[in-house]
C-alpha cells in the first residue's frame, strides 16, 4: 500500500504542495512557482532536488514538455490516507444549505431523491454525480396491494422497507370479482409481509399453498402459488436499472475533458451501468478515512478507468445501504469533494 510512511518530513510538505498546486492549475508545478506560492522554508535549489527523490520514489512525473512535475495515483493515495487533513471544513455554509434544500425539497420515492443528490453533489464539486440503489433483494415486504387495472390485467403494488414502492402486473383470465382480490391480497399480507424479497422468491408457493382463502379467491390465490418466484424477481429492478448518474456537462470546464476523446471515454462508462455499479461497490482496501471509500486511477483493476477516481460513501435505509458519490480526473480537491460525499450520505440516511 503506497503511504506517505516511506517519505521525510520535507517530502511530504512538497508533495502536498505540488498536488494543491496541481489541482488548482491543472499545469506541472515548477520548484521556483511552488518556493513562490508555499512557505516550504527552503531554496527553490532544494525544492528541485526534493521533486527528483519523489519522482525516484514513484510520486511524481515529469511531463517531456514541461519542467514541472506532476503528481501521480501513488502520490494521490499517499495524500489522502496520510496527509490530507479532517476535510469537514471544506464545506461553506452554503453548500451544506444547497444539498439539503436540494435533497429534502420535495417527498418522493428513492430514486428520484437519489437523482436529486446526484445532480447536486455533481454541481458542487463540479464533477460527476452517482448513485447506487439499495440493494432491494434484502429489502423486507411491510405491505402489497391487488389493484384492477383492466380486464384481464391486476397491479400487484408491494411496499417495502423505506418507503420504497415496486410494481408488477399480473396476468389474470377475464375480470375478477371484487371480493375474490380483496380476500387475496388479505391472504398476501398474512402471509408474505415482513418477510424479505429473496425469501419470497424461494419460498411464496410454500407459504401460500395451504392458506385457507375463501372459495371464489382459489384461482387469483393459485397464480402466485404458480407464477409467485417470477413475480416477486420481476419486482426488483435491473442491476443496471439502479445506477443514477447526475450531469456530465458539469464536466466540461475541466482541462482533462477539454478533448473529445477524455469525455467520451466518460460518456461510454455511464453507458455501461452494470461496470460502474461494480465500481461504486468495490472498496479500496488501503482507505484509512473512516465513512468514505476512495478508488483512484489504476486502483480499480479497469483500464477504463485509469483516469479517474471514484469517491463514494454509503447510506442507510433501514436495514439496506445503497452508495452516492462522484465520478472525477484523479486531479481533485479531494478535500472538498471527501467533505460533500460523506455530508451528503448523512442527509441521504437521515431523509430516508
Amino acid at each position: 500500500m503506497a503511504t506517505a510512511d516511506e517519505l521525510t518530513p520535507r517530502e511530504r510538505r512538497v508533495l502536498e504542495a505540488v498536488i494543491q498546486m496541481y489541482v488548482q492549475t491543472a499545469e506541472p508545478a515548477g520548484s521556483n512557482v511552488l518556493s513562490r506560492r508555499f512557505m516550504l522554508g527552503v531554496s527553490p535549489a532544494t525544492i528541485r532536488n526534493t521533486m527528483s527523490d519523489l519522482e525516484a520514489k514513484g510520486f511524481l512525473s515529469h511531463p517531456h514538455t514541461s519542467a514541472g512535475r506532476v503528481p501521480t495515483d501513488k502520490a494521490y493515495r499517499a495524500y489522502v490516507d496520510s496527509i490530507l487533513n479532517a476535510p469537514a471544513s471544506a464545506i461553506v455554509v452554503a453548500e451544506r444549505d444547497r444539498l439539503r434544500d436540494d435533497i429534502t425539497g420535495s417527498s418522493s420515492t428513492i430514486e428520484n431523491i437519489l437523482r436529486r443528490a446526484a445532480q447536486s453533489l455533481g454541481v458542487l464539486t463540479q464533477e460527476l454525480g452517482v448513485a447506487l440503489g439499495p440493494q432491494l433483494d434484502a429489502s423486507i415486504l411491510r405491505h402489497l396491494e391487488l389493484v384492477q387495472v383492466g380486464g384481464d390485467r391486476l397491479l400487484l403494488v408491494l411496499t417495502l422497507d423505506g418507503g420504497v414502492v415496486r410494481t408488477v402486473f399480473v396476468e389474470v383470465r377475464g375480470r375478477l370479482a371484487d371480493t375474490a382480490v380483496t380476500e387475496v391480497t388479505r391472504v398476501l399480507n398474512e402471509r408474505l409481509a415482513g418477510h424479505t424479497l429473496r425469501e419470497l422468491r424461494m419460498s411464496v408457493a410454500e407459504r401460500l399453498r395451504d392458506s385457507s382463502a375463501k372459495p371464489e379467491a382459489a384461482e387469483l390465490l393459485n397464480i402466485f402459488v404458480q407464477e409467485g418466484d417470477s413475480l416477486f424477481d420481476a419486482a426488483l429492478p435491473m442491476a443496471e436499472g439502479s445506477v443514477i448518474v447526475g450531469q456530465a456537462s458539469v464536466l466540461a470546464s475541466q482541462p482533462e475533458f477539454g478533448g473529445a476523446e477524455s469525455l467520451r471515454r466518460l460518456l461510454t462508462l455511464t453507458e455501461e451501468p452494470a461496470r460502474l455499479a461494480d465500481a461504486l461497490r468495490r472498496k479500496h482496501r488501503g482507505d484509512e478515512r473512516p465513512g468514505v471509500s476512495i478508488t483512484i486511477g489504476a486502483e480499480h483493476g479497469d483500464p477504463q478507468f485509469d483516469q479517474f477516481t471514484v469517491v463514494t460513501a454509503e447510506y442507510h435505509v433501514g436495514a439496506l445501504n445503497g452508495v452516492i458519490g462522484v465520478i472525477g480526473p484523479t486531479r481533485m480537491p479531494y478535500d472538498k469533494v471527501i467533505s460533500l460525499v460523506q455530508h451528503t450520505s448523512r442527509l441521504l440516511s437521515d431523509l430516508l
